[in-house]
């Protein structure tokens, strides 16, 4: 990345013990302060993150391999981000779309129809978050079709309102006492090529969960099928090639929404703009969020034309939806990712990740698998000789990186997958020194 000027040193750097007094003193104001359902990751405040570091309020420099979960792919200060920032709350920092619009709105609307994946008329939504994109992309299925049914897979995970609660499978901490859910929604096995009996093809897979479509709810009672094409929270699930066409094909010849839940995937992470390009796989409705607006709150909803444009007048938005702060920042993300060609990046990272990683595992017998695409990677933790999941190990290692200055994320069903999730804008020597610590530190266990 030597196109790309840091405003902050890209080192590792450590002053303090983690957590630094300074983090310390924070964590005790915040339990007086901030409802304990509300978790972090890691125990230390940030001040300043730029590039491929977060710099905590010790004035520690972590590498960060997380992103805010997969939001800041530009960088958490990108200057384009920045500028477009500052000149549009120079001007207004909100009217409402549904009272007075403004070109920002319409001009993201532009950029996803032209982005996402398919060449038919297409319309969009904006709105906060994923799980308001979630929300109003089953809304719009139900609409145009006239049915309830919806089908949601194994691990996934969708969101934390009452109907994402209700698609997404984890129940702990997502789920756990927050019921009833929304109903009519139904769960489906998912193609998990590690964990899958030996030989099951994509194909297979999807027939498999056809079967269970047909035999329980009936094609003419559903609504949609909602998948994320490598599931996220629930482990960086790379469906076994076939297993989404395979569904795709099902749902046309049977006028069910198909709907990709690219929240966590979309905006270069995995090589490609959309995850389901890998496949070309063309979605009814897509899904996207975290990595489109350089860390402000935007997300989105963009699908075919003769499925949005059913909703009648006032049916879809919000107070905050498409706010023209967040449509600034999205407008200039868009441009960094092209300028810098980021899905490329995405690429160059998994070349230079994957081969370290695979090579790990088959030093060290706890990795069962090595997976995912671009820079959306994963190892999942088991015991030795065994796929019984090991989320203690896994816990462990991502508390000794982070008390070498390592910013890792934990995910999967069973807690036993670590993520890599780096900017896309990190550099190389930053991120060897962040596989080289990792490395250490899983040496260190077996």
């Amino acid at each position: 990345m030597n196109d790309i000027q840091y405003r902050l040193p890209q080192k590792r750097a450590l002053v303090t013990e983690l957590p630094g007094p300074r983090s310390a003193a924070l964590t005790a104001r915040r339990r007086a302060t901030v409802a304990a359902g509300v978790g972090s990751s890691v125990p230390v405040y940030a001040a300043d993150a730029d590039g491929g570091v977060i710099v905590d309020v010790d004035g520690n420099s972590l590498i960060d391999l997380g992103s805010g979960i997969a939001v800041t792919s530009v960088g958490a200060s990108d200057p384009a981000v920045a500028e477009a920032v500052r000149e549009q709350v120079g001007h207004f920092t909100h009217t409402c779309f549904m009272v007075t619009p403004y070109e920002g709105y319409v001009r993201v609307a532009e950029e996803l129809a032209a982005l996402t994946p398919g060449d038919h008329e297409k319309r969009t939504v904006l709105f906060n978050s994923g799980a308001e994109a979630v929300e109003n992309a089953i809304k719009v299925a139900r609409l145009a079709t006239g049915r309830d049914a919806v089908v949601a897979f194994d691990h996934a995970y969708h969101g934390r309102t009452n109907l994402t609660m209700a698609l997404t499978a984890k129940s702990m901490p997502y789920k756990a006492h927050f019921g009833p859910f929304a109903p009519e929604v139904y769960r489906l096995p998912m193609s998990y090529p590690y964990r899958d009996q030996d030989g099951l093809t994509g194909e297979q897979a999807a027939q498999r969960a056809i079967s269970q479509m047909e035999k329980q709810i009936g094609a003419d009672s559903l609504a949609a099928i909602i998948i994320e094409p490598i599931q996220g929270e629930g482990g960086f699930i790379v469906p076994a090639e076939g297993f989404l066409p395979t569904l795709v094909a099902w749902a046309r010849a049977n006028g069910v929404v198909f709907i990709a839940d690219e929240v966590q995937t979309g905006f270069s992470r995995t090589g490609a703009w959309f995850a389901c390009e890998h496949e070309d796989v063309v979605p009814d409705i897509i899904t996207m969020a975290k990595g489109m607006a350089g860390g402000m709150p935007l997300s989105a909803i963009t699908g075919r034309a003769e499925l949005l444009d059913k909703v009648h007048p006032g049916g879809l938005g919000g107070t905050y939806g498409g706010n023209p702060v967040a449509c600034a920042a999205a407008l200039a993300a868009l441009d960094t990712m092209r300028t810098f060609d980021l899905p490329g990046r995405a690429r160059h990272i998994a070349d230079l990740v994957l081969p370290r990683l695979h090579a790990l595992a088959a030093e060290v017998g706890v990795i069962g698998d090595v997976r995912g695409r671009g820079a959306m990677l994963a190892m999942e933790f088991v015991k030795p000789g065994t796929t019984e999941p090991d989320a203690e190990l896994t816990k462990a290692i991502a508390a000794q990186a982070l008390e070498q200055g390592v910013i890792l994320l934990t995910c999967g069903t069973y807690g036993n997958v670590i993520r890599l999730l780096p900017p896309l804008v990190i550099g190389d020597d930053l991120l060897e020194d962040a596989l080289t610590v990792i490395e250490q530190i899983v040496r260190s266990f077996v």
